[in-house]
């Protein structure tokens, strides 16, 4: 019998020691938000927290982890504990981080346990952090938009960039993103 905290509740598992993390969220625990994407670790897709730290599920066995605290994207949450509610998963929907979604939550955890190692990360360091970070969609744009916003709202109140006029320009977090309508009259190869 394995025991493991999983989102903040205690959980016993009765399984093959060797079985990856993932499976036994997956398959014996029923939690679908991790993804299956490469199994060998390089993708990011199986992205989860075990004692706050970003870890590959499809690579780590069920054994390894014992006795230890394990966040999975169903267990991501505000500082109220509110679920679906963190500064990442909020500044992801304002960013329509999304296209396809599959790498989603392993974007997320990584992001997630970015920030609480570096409240206020540059661009170089979300970089670096999220390269083993696949996205087959590239919405890589919007991920490091997303997180630079997130940053913003787990420290500091929102500021909205004026023109001189005092009116808004660009979104509430003064970040420039990319719009494709943009394009819609110039002639741009194909």
């Amino acid at each position: 019998m394995i025991k493991i905290i999983l989102n903040n509740k205690p959980v016993e598992l009765n399984v093959d020691p060797q079985m990856p993390l993932l499976y036994a969220l997956r398959d014996e625990l029923k939690l679908t938000g991790t993804k299956f994407g490469c199994g060998a670790g390089q993708c990011g897709a199986c992205t989860v927290h075990v004692n706050g730290v970003a870890m590959r599920s499809c690579i780590t066995p069920i054994s390894a982890i014992a006795d230890q605290a394990i966040t999975t994207i169903e267990g991501l949450a505000d500082n109220n504990g509110k679920l679906g509610e963190s500064a990442v998963q909020v500044a992801w929907r304002e960013f329509k981080v999304p296209q396809c979604g599959y790498c989603q939550s392993g974007q997320m955890m990584s992001a997630a346990a970015l920030l609480k190692a570096i409240s206020q990360p540059n661009d170089e360091q979300i970089i670096e952090h999220m390269q083993g970070n696949i996205c087959r969609c590239g919405t890589y744009k919007r991920i490091k938009a997303a997180i630079k916003s997130a940053a913003t709202h787990s420290t500091v109140a929102n500021s909205v960039a004026t023109n001189s006029a005092g009116n808004s320009v660009g979104n509430k977090n003064g970040i420039e993103i990319f719009d494709a309508r943009q394009l819609t009259n110039k002639n741009q190869g194909a």
